[in-house]
């Protein structure tokens, strides 16, 4: 396979010099790095990168700037690199909304320490932006360490309740990766106020995802927030678990409630989509929808075969309309999805769920 090229675009030196050498020393080829949009420019005027890290609060033209003129005249796999702030969250996710595919976290003091910490981070987030389908970045309108792969068993136990009966409450459950946020975006954005509960796994890093949420909820009829502990999951309502916490879902009665709760890493992420996914497989059952979106790796997809198995109706994002076919992918493979859609369809399938509710 060809080398991967990158472009590194940020105004720390620490960070240019730093974030150089490990790409190199893992096999990565560093095109340039330089310390503004303008001097980027210059530079893909003699040669485009296969994918461009970003910092996005730059001298002479800001991150937000420069990526949108490189999606309207060359569509780019982009990743991130922004700071642990509440206003380096917001502006993150202006970048995400944008066409950025992923964002790694930066503090602002022992930069340097943690960039040769989080190298395997950084490589590996590096190499899954390679493989994004850039003709879906030009249609737009994890933390992955080195520790054992644990599955949904290291937070929830295996095992489900009695068969549920039909019920009146019925919940969606979504999860998604790299391209998601954008794909949320089409998905919460196009439902209407009366629309069942719903909950979501977006991998990101902690704090950036209330950001994300407050965002979605200014675009959207439907409330959105970041998830907090004994949320109701309510009709008009969608829940975003929180970075850093597994969200998982209970019953009580005849109502759904959240629960957000440490642990480890699954399937290298937390949250992870399969410690949400069976939750909602042994609280809701036949009563739930099971969506599995655009994303790298195979996270959800024992989950969403444990829902299938529950009764739950089960879909995937096709792979046409996804920046990342990997996680619908392996939910397939494993026999655990009803109906293959478009992104521009899974609207209208959470529609259905209400309409069967009413």
């Amino acid at each position: 396979m060809a080398r991967i090229r990158v472009l590194i675009v940020d105004d720390s030196a620490v960070v240019r010099q730093v974030v150089s050498g490990m790409l190199t020393a893992a096999g990565i080829d560093v095109m340039d790095a330089v310390a503004d949009p303008i001097a980027a420019m210059s530079r893909l005027a003699h040669g485009w990168p296969d994918v461009i890290l970003l910092d996005v609060e730059m001298p002479r033209m800001d991150g937000i700037t420069f990526l949108k003129k490189i999606m309207a005249e060359r569509p780019t796999p982009v990743v991130i690199c922004s700071t642990l702030t509440e206003k380096g969250a917001r502006t993150t996710i202006d970048a995400m909304a944008a066409g950025a595919v992923s964002v790694v976290a930066k503090p602002r003091l022992g930069l340097k320490q943690f960039l040769l910490e989080a190298a395997d981070e950084l490589t590996t987030t590096i190499r899954a932006a390679a493989r994004v389908n850039a003709a879906r970045l030009a249609r737009r309108h994890p933390v992955v360490v080195p520790v054992p792969k644990h599955t949904a068993d290291a937070v929830l136990p295996p095992g489900m309740p009695g068969a549920l009966s039909q019920m009146t409450e019925r919940i969606v459950a979504i999860g998604t990766s790299t391209g998601g946020t954008q794909a949320l975006e089409v998905v919460l954005t196009a439902l209407p106020r009366v629309s069942p509960g719903i909950v979501v796994v977006q991998h990101m890093p902690e704090k950036f995802t209330a950001a994300f949420a407050e965002r979605l909820n200014r675009l959207c009829e439907i409330e959105v927030k970041e998830a907090e502990p004994n949320d109701r999951v309510a009709q008009g309502r969608a829940l975003i678990a929180p970075g850093g916490k597994h969200l998982a879902v209970r019953r009580s009665g005849a109502q759904h409630f959240v629960d957000v709760i440490d642990g480890p890493l699954v399937n290298r992420h937390r949250p992870s989509v399969d410690v949400l996914f069976r939750s909602v497989a042994r609280s809701a059952g036949r009563n739930a929808l099971g969506i599995i979106m655009t994303g790298m790796g195979d996270d959800g997809a024992a989950g969403l075969a444990e829902m299938h198995a529950a009764g739950a109706r089960t879909l995937a994002q096709d792979e046409e309309s996804c920046v990342v076919f990997g996680m619908p992918r392996e939910a397939i493979k494993r026999g655990g999805v009803d109906k293959v859609v478009p992104l521009s369809a899974i609207s209208q399938e959470i529609a259905l769920v209400q309409a069967h509710r009413s």
